[in-house]
């Protein structure tokens, strides 16, 4: 088999050419890898271009700023230099194999063999290589697992995963992605006999690979999977409501909503802020992302279907247009009639056109209205504030004022 560079736009884009060029030169060899070829045969779309060669990681370096690139040592003791060219990214790894591994890292020697660098990658259908006119190698596979939609470790799976138990997600994430029918069955059962493997991954490393789990099209069964054989559990609390997730992606494919990755963990999890402090450390979630999943999973002001124009804009006033989408969503997924969806909809128009008012009144006008510098001022204020608002943000400055005439009259009493 053999891709056509012609309709490849990548394998032929300027600064790819300049990457092959300085890498081949002389007796210079290298192929593209991985992912990119495993896209381009399934005709989908390419974003990052992975490079394989036997050149050592130095001569590597050399010859890159020999022809004005550049060369970052990302993984230079794993053999790994990031080309810049034009800007763009281009990973170059060394051919390797795996000296000594503990589940987490390996150490490597590197090597000329094409073959033997495809023996240490996880699945066939990642251990694709194909060189610059499209002429692909398969060591093991991969093409004729890729045309049947199953993910399969190379070789032993549970020596597979003994090297790094993060292929245990990966597993998941593949099959997510690429995978038709039922996980292959060999994979899965090495995965559930080792899954205790999965707590000595670092909460980095397990958040960008459930994320990209999550981000598929339709991660439900490979996720309803990793539930019932408890994979999940390793690193997450249950109980899970996969039955939310299920109905937010169904959601997300009817309206053609973008995919939202943390808002499929939290339909996933329980309505519980201590959950979502759980799992944000477990995770080690940024700071915004631990405070969305704050607001996701905080059961107070629950948004329903028939829930007026006027009491949208107050919530959408206090919680702000992401947290008032994100629990709207949320609902939605939890809402069993699906003659709301017009309702659902059009509560999400509402937050998509709303533009947050500017309450007209300050601590100024407070005191100039005859109240005494101190915490009473912001008393006031914010009752006036709450007014305003349930008012539905009145305009008319004359109310205000006559408001805050009999607030502050009041206090004289």
């Amino acid at each position: 088999m053999k891709l056509d560079p012609l309709r490849e736009s990548w394998m032929t884009a300027p600064e790819t050419r300049a990457v092959l060029d300085a890498l081949t030169t002389g007796s210079g060899e290298a192929r593209f890898v991985g992912g990119a070829v495993r896209n381009a045969l399934l005709q989908r779309p390419v974003t990052d271009v992975d490079i394989a060669t036997p050149l050592p990681p130095g001569d590597v370096t050399r010859r890159l700023e020999a022809a004005g690139l550049g060369a970052i040592p990302t993984g230079i003791e794993h053999g790994t230099v990031t080309a810049i060219s034009n800007g763009k990214p281009f990973e170059i790894t060394t051919l390797r194999r795996d000296v000594a591994t503990d589940g987490r890292r390996a150490t490597v020697a590197f090597t000329t063999g094409w073959k033997e660098d495809a023996a240490r990658r996880d699945f066939t259908i990642n251990a694709l290589y194909a060189t610059r006119d499209g002429e692909v190698f398969d060591y093991f596979g991969g093409i004729r697992d890729l045309e049947a939609g199953r993910i399969r470790f190379i070789g032993d799976p549970v020596t597979r995963i003994r090297e790094d138990y993060l292929r245990i997600l990966r597993l998941f994430r593949f099959h997510a992605w690429y995978g038709r029918g039922n996980i292959d069955a060999a994979a899965l059962q090495a995965a559930v006999a080792e899954k205790s493997g999965v707590a000595k991954l670092s909460g980095e490393r397990l958040r960008t690979e459930l994320l990209k789990l999550l981000q598929a099209e339709n991660p439900t069964p490979a996720i309803r999977v990793m539930a019932a054989s408890g994979i999940l559990g390793e690193f997450l609390s249950d109980p899970f409501d996969v039955q939310r997730l299920e109905r937010l992606v169904d959601i997300d494919c009817a309206n053609i909503f973008p995919t939202d990755a943390l808002l499929r963990l939290a339909a996933l999890l329980p309505n519980e802020p201590d959950t979502a402090e759980m799992v944000a450390e477990r995770l080690k979630m940024s700071n915004a992302d631990r405070e969305r999943m704050r607001g996701l999973l905080t059961p107070n002001e629950r948004i329903a279907p028939h829930l007026s124009i006027r009491d949208a804009r107050k919530l959408l006033y206090r919680l702000g247009q992401q947290q008032f989408r994100d629990r709207l969503r949320l609902r939605w997924a939890e809402d069993p009639e699906t003659s709301n969806t017009v309702r659902w909809l059009a509560l999400l128009a509402t937050a998509d056109a709303w533009q947050r008012p500017v309450f007209p009144l300050s601590g100024r006008d407070v005191i100039e209205a005859g109240i005494v510098k101190g915490p009473l001022v912001g008393r006031i204020l914010s009752e006036l504030e709450e007014w305003w608002i349930d008012s539905d943000f009145a305009e008319d400055a004359l109310s205000l004022a006559e408001r805050l005439k009999a607030m502050v009259q009041a206090t004289s009493y």
